[in-house]
């Protein structure tokens, strides 16, 4: 049934751990509960996600349901998964990942022609083909994934045009092809007494130039580019020294350890792990400083630096260079290139006009085109879309 304007919806994710597809899936089920829609979730029981909901750290709004998701060929998920539809009775069931997305068969059990919330012959019933009488399987993809494990879906959401591009040129239909960027949630700043606590407990000072990196350690965020760019810096940059708060966790934290400390960096860097909550580092950091590689679709940190009014440095990936302008709201420099990094670095940092002017353009652009308002209203126009006869 719907809530409002909005189509019912199930949104399922079966990730272990913690990362940008999590949060999204945090912050996108969040705005559709703030806008009273007919929403429940299913998330791995026991993983990164399961836990933050036990801790009461998001989540306590939406009906929660923890599904095995113990591998991607898992039948007692599979059974799980069609078993929950047939009794959450959704109209949309939105899957992200590649676990949940291939767990998700819908069959014609799980219809909805019984609840009489489905007309045969609407224009669902011809999304994929006649007669079809069960929800939609509508699939979202933040990355250049294996397509494999998503095509059995109805329709699929890419998060930058560049991706939806990609997508038909893999075969996938362009009429059930649509894009929709995404969001980031206006800043809360923490009182001043809190944030000074915080430095206190991390050992910076005011003094200190606080530089903010922001990503899995995985191979496509490109840290070690970081790395070997703050190697070429001075200790002091315009008289004042340099920290970087590394937030992330991942396969190449041991691998990114060992290079600071062969670069004689280490101790300048601040090992935050993840953070389930990046604002205060946001609200603390002087810069923002994102070096991904070509392969990154959008990258959210884009995002939460205009939204946090910070000066932003990231390398002109596929995703920053739909949605950045050089030298207007980020300064972008080459994927892969540490000198250009380091030289971003002190530019940023000894140019406050410059950095000032990036600050303004970039809080007018989150606020024009990635606020939840105008995202959510496109997700709603698709859902409608999709949905009514």
């Amino acid at each position: 049934m719907r809530s409002g304007n909005w189509p019912a919806s199930l949104q399922l994710i079966g990730s272990k751990g913690l990362g940008g597809a999590e949060r999204w899936f945090q912050r996108f089920c969040e705005a559709l509960a703030d806008r009273q829609a007919s929403v429940a979730i299913g998330i791995r029981a026991g993983g990164a996600l399961d836990r933050a909901r036990a801790q009461q750290e998001w989540g306590a709004r939406l009906p929660c349901h923890r599904l095995p998701f113990r591998t991607v060929w898992d039948p007692v998920s599979r059974l799980a998964v069609e078993r929950l539809v047939r009794r959450e009775r959704p109209e949309i069931v939105q899957t992200y990942m590649g676990r949940a997305t291939r767990l998700t068969r819908l069959s014609q059990r799980s219809g909805l022609i019984q609840s009489g919330l489905i007309r045969p012959g609407s224009a669902h019933a011809g999304l994929t083909r006649p007669g079809l009488t069960r929800p939609v399987h509508l699939t979202r993809l933040g990355g250049y994934y294996e397509l494999s494990p998503y095509r059995h879906a109805d329709a699929w959401i890419g998060n930058t045009r560049q991706l939806c591009d990609w997508m038909l040129q893999q075969g996938l239909p362009a009429q059930r092809v649509y894009q929709i960027y995404n969001f980031v949630d206006p800043p809360q700043p923490l009182p001043a007494a809190e944030i000074e606590r915080l430095r206190r407990t991390l050992g910076v000072t005011r003094e200190e130039r606080l530089l903010l990196c922001m990503g899995r350690f995985v191979a496509v965020k490109g840290q070690r580019y970081l790395l070997a760019a703050l190697a070429r810096l001075p200790a002091e940059l315009g008289g004042r020294r340099w920290r970087l708060l590394l937030l992330g966790d991942g396969p190449l934290r041991q691998r990114l350890r060992q290079q600071a400390r062969e670069l004689g960096i280490d101790r300048r860097i601040l090992w935050l792990g993840w953070q389930p909550e990046p604002a205060p580092y946001l609200q603390l950091a002087d810069l923002v400083v994102f070096p991904s590689l070509e392969t990154e679709a959008l990258g959210n940190v884009i995002l939460e630096a205009w939204a946090w009014r910070r000066p932003l440095l990231t390398a002109a990936f596929r995703g920053a260079r739909e949605i950045t302008q050089h030298g207007a709201d980020a300064w972008c420099v080459p994927c892969e290139d540490a000198p250009a990094l380091a030289e971003g670095i002190r530019l940023l940092l000894q140019e406050p006009a410059l950095a000032k002017a990036l600050v303004e353009e970039g809080a007018r652009r989150v606020e024009q085109a990635f606020s939840p308002d105008a995202i959510m209203r496109r997700y709603l126009e698709l859902y409608t879309e999709l949905t009514d006869g």
